[in-house]
């Protein structure tokens, strides 16, 4: 039966309970580090420690482009596109989870990456773990997932690309509450910053089903990516949501090496969130003249009858 561990409500322990509960109680005593601040656009943190954020985009926007990015930055541990990245020594490696492509394109991100990073594309890097789970089921790659978070030392950066294949539906609200507590477990127990990628509902600007929903509700930062309207070759990036302050939005394109490079000076229209706009109805505009002599002669026949 499908997604049986997403729906699964097995009974605790009094013990373990008790002990949870002492685990959670806060004593204004006591003294909590503030999360570490590793991921900034411009000085504005987007990223930290035990957190998680996510880009969201339509289809083609560039979402992994502007994702490779930021891997990039935290393999190199400085600026690279707007990312700034500064972990921790013990915080150093990156794994890098695609559900959706073939190894083949797969090994293009990667490439890109090292690129991106001014690393040599002639060996693997150390620090970059890069796992392609498009033939896995849902169960398997959060077992995947799960086993190289915690089999691997040192990570301080997690990508999944996308969180949508985590699950069957992603309308279930018991499979999302299941992945979202996940990623909370995960980037809690491990103190690793996760980010991971969904797609945008093609109606509107929000995040795709009830998982998008749950990722909104949660997340540390959203970024949303989408392509220019005059340029498709320009995508830009717009903060939908932050618990920092907003940064400024910014735009890359495509060179010849199949890079993503800034677009200086780009200015990037205020970012509406929700349903698009809709300019007024005009009748000779979108409906075909056709359709408008039909109508014509229906409402010309109603007043004969009169």
């Amino acid at each position: 039966m499908y997604m049986e561990y997403g729906r699964e409500r097995k009974p605790m322990k009094q013990e373990n309970v008790w002990q949870l509960w002492q685990q959670s109680i806060l004593s204004i005593t006591s003294n909590y580090e503030k999360a570490p601040e590793v991921l900034k656009i411009d000085d504005i943190v987007i990223g930290t420690l035990g957190n998680f954020s996510a880009s969201i985009g339509k289809a083609k926007s560039k979402k992994t482009f502007n994702v490779s990015a930021i891997v990039a930055a935290a393999l190199k541990n400085d600026k690279v596109l707007n990312y700034s990245a500064a972990f921790p020594a013990d915080k150093s490696n990156v794994i890098y989870i695609d559900t959706e492509q073939s190894p083949c394109h797969c090994l293009k991100v990667m490439k890109r990456i090292f690129q991106l990073a001014g690393l040599s594309t002639e060996d693997n890097h150390p620090c970059l773990q890069f796992l392609a789970l498009r033939k896995n089921t849902p169960e398997e790659r959060i077992a995947i997932i799960n086993e190289a978070i915690y089999g691997t030392n040192d990570v301080g950066l997690v990508i999944i690309d996308g969180i949508r294949d985590l699950v069957y539906d992603i309308n279930t609200p018991s499979e999302s509450t299941y992945i979202i507590s996940k990623l909370m477990q995960w980037t809690d127990e491990k103190q690793i910053h996760l980010h991971t990628i969904l797609h945008q509902n093609k109606g509107d600007e929000n995040a795709r089903g009830h998982i998008g929903t749950e990722l909104s509700n949660k997340t540390e930062t959203i970024l949303q990516v989408e392509k220019d309207k005059v340029d498709s070759n320009i995508s830009k990036v717009e903060v939908v949501h932050i618990r920092a302050m907003d940064f400024k939005p910014f735009a890359f394109r495509i060179n010849e090496q199949a890079l993503p490079e800034i677009v200086d000076g780009y200015v990037v229209e205020d970012l509406k969130v929700g349903r698009p706009s809709k300019e007024a109805f005009e009748p000779y505009k979108e409906i075909t003249s056709e359709q408008h002599e039909k109508a014509k002669l229906t409402v010309m026949k109603s007043y004969k009858r009169l």
